[in-house]
């Protein structure tokens, strides 16, 4: 490990830097224009303390927090490799609860997972995440869903002034001054009884209702 990673690792620079993350976010929220479509979709769940599982891509994770309208905190779920604690410092500040999980899927408990949403808590997970590939849903989310019969929602995140990062997901930094739609899709219920060699179909459902929330975001940049 070079000396610049373990600059980055260390728990104090970190946390310096994700204040200084935090404040960058917050003047680009508070310079800029954000608007919601179907925003009436997570409104219901909110209003009737029903859960649900947002599912988003994982390079849209800088401004997700201000789609969320809920005095209850969303669960993120998050890696346990420094970029996770990273995000969940960041997080912190903007009422994010992160669940650190291990990069090995093998490892990931899901009974606490099922214990939040049993509890009517929201949980927020990044399907292509935490290291890709770009856009492509994971089994794990669909089978959360299946298991807990917790419909999930996706949302789309899509700015005027931006800039595309060349990480693994392009992740996607807005700047001020801004004009920002998030768009919301009907929610998306897992049947109980899916058979393990249907999960594929519905990773495939899931990733085009988040292209298509996506989609509907841009359109409205340019009207």
């Amino acid at each position: 490990m070079n000396i610049k990673k373990k600059i980055l690792k260390n728990y104090i620079v970190q946390n310096i830097l994700a204040f200084i993350t935090f404040v960058y976010i917050l003047f680009v929220k508070t310079t800029s224009n954000i608007k919601y479509i179907n925003e009436e979709v997570p409104k219901k769940f909110w209003d009737g303390n029903k859960p649900f599982i947002l599912a988003f891509w994982h390079n849209q994770l800088m401004m997700i927090s201000f789609c969320w309208k809920s005095k209850k905190k969303i669960n993120i779920l998050a890696s346990g490799h420094s970029d996770g604690r990273f995000g969940a410092i960041v997080g912190n500040y903007f009422n994010l609860n992160n669940i650190q999980t291990s990069i090995n899927s093998n490892a990931l408990s899901m009974r606490p997972i099922f214990k939040l949403l049993n509890d009517n808590n929201y949980l927020g997970i990044t399907p292509d995440g935490p290291r890709g590939p770009r856009e492509i849903a994971s089994s794990g989310i669909i089978r959360i869903a299946k298991n807990t019969q917790i419909p999930i929602l996706t949302v789309g995140f899509a700015s005027s002034k931006n800039k595309k990062l060349k990480s693994w997901d392009k992740f996607l930094v807005t700047f001020p001054f801004s004009k920002c739609v998030f768009s919301w899709s009907e929610p998306l219920l897992i049947p109980k009884n899916l058979d393990d060699n249907q999960i594929p179909k519905f990773q495939k459902i899931l990733e085009a209702k988040i292209k298509n929330c996506i989609k509907i975001a841009k359109e409205d940049l340019s009207v």
